[in-house]
């Protein structure tokens, strides 16, 4: 017998496992996602993804505003559901809404919990230089990732993930995780295991300020800003006052022989730059007003700029001294 289940979701990562779910045997009788947003440079109201999937399966959408209050509540209860499936829904469930499905309200949570609760897990696993992440399934409650954990997947970080690469491989692992938990909960097999909240870490929110290259750092460090910030917020340093942003790098081999920020050392393809210790070669770079472009690309344009003005700052210079 499937399963009566309502999907809440909104982002990518939740269409593609809302995709596993309309795959499998169990019926999704409705759809819950954020409020259509403003996109583009029109500004346009836009479906969500998850939006854009359950039309496309006919399936009831809802976008409440908020879940706090009585009416959505009440219309919720009234689906009849056995199991809410929450992926980066992005509203918080009150309690009314957690206890209306016979089974209650799972989650699939992008870290390996209790590591990484709250709201970047996938960018702050890269920026700790985690050698692992995955997915868990977990049985919500009215903590912040805190309830009892029903399966985990594992997922290698490899060196060269940015949070975009680590995001899809992410959507691998979660899918097959997520349609095991069903099976299980659907059989009664279920077995839910408390977090130890002694070991628990959380994933703050990012900022764009947390892009901004400190060169006094170590390669290594910079290096796992990069790929955790790409493709956002972006990493960035300042060259000839202005932003310049940095999509793909990586640690040299070389030790650092010039202060930290300097350019040291221009090949046909890449700059080497040196950092608090070692050096970054930076691969791929985007000037000012233009995309992203390989350095070579860059360089083959603008190498002597770089060659008269070798150096990179970690803060914005000053109007004066502009």
């Amino acid at each position: 017998m499937s399963l009566k289940v309502i999907f809440a979701g909104t982002p990518e990562f939740a269409a593609e496992h809302l995709r596993a779910v309309l795959g499998s045997d169990h019926d999704v009788i409705a759809v819950y996602t954020r409020p259509d947003q403003p996109a583009g440079r029109g500004r346009k109201l836009t479906a969500s993804p998850v939006k854009t999937v359950a039309e496309a399966a006919g399936i009831p959408v809802y976008q409440p505003a908020t879940l706090r209050n009585s009416d959505a509540q009440a219309e919720l209860a009234a689906l009849n559901a056995d199991l809410m499936i929450v992926v980066a829904y992005g509203l918080i469930l009150p309690q009314a809404v957690l206890d209306a499905p016979c089974l209650g309200c799972i989650n699939v949570h992008a870290s390996l919990l209790p590591r990484w609760r709250g709201a970047a897990p996938i960018h702050r696993a890269l920026l700790a230089g985690d050698a692992e992440t995955g997915v868990t399934i977990m049985q919500m409650n009215a903590g912040l990732d805190t309830g009892d954990m029903l399966l985990k997947a594992r997922c290698p970080i490899t060196p060269d993930m940015t949070s975009e690469r680590l995001h899809d491989a992410l959507i691998e692992c979660g899918k097959p995780a997520l349609i095991d938990a069903l099976a299980s909960l659907e059989a009664g097999t279920a077995k839910a295991e408390p977090q130890n909240d002694a070991d628990a870490t959380y994933a703050e929110k990012l900022s764009k300020a947390e892009g901004e290259i400190n060169w006094a750092e170590s390669a290594a460090h910079i290096d796992r800003q990069i790929r955790g910030l790409t493709p956002w917020p972006g990493a960035y340093t300042y060259w000839q006052g202005q932003t310049l942003r940095i999509h793909q790098a990586r640690p040299g081999d070389q030790a650092a022989t010039h202060p930290p920020g300097n350019i040291q050392q221009l090949t046909p393809t890449d700059l080497v730059v040196a950092c608090g210790t070692g050096t970054l070669v930076i691969e791929r770079l985007q000037l000012p007003g233009k995309k992203a472009m390989a350095t070579a690309d860059v360089l083959n344009a603008r190498r002597p700029a770089f060659e008269a003005d070798p150096v990179f700052t970690s803060t914005q210079p000053t109007e004066a001294a502009q």
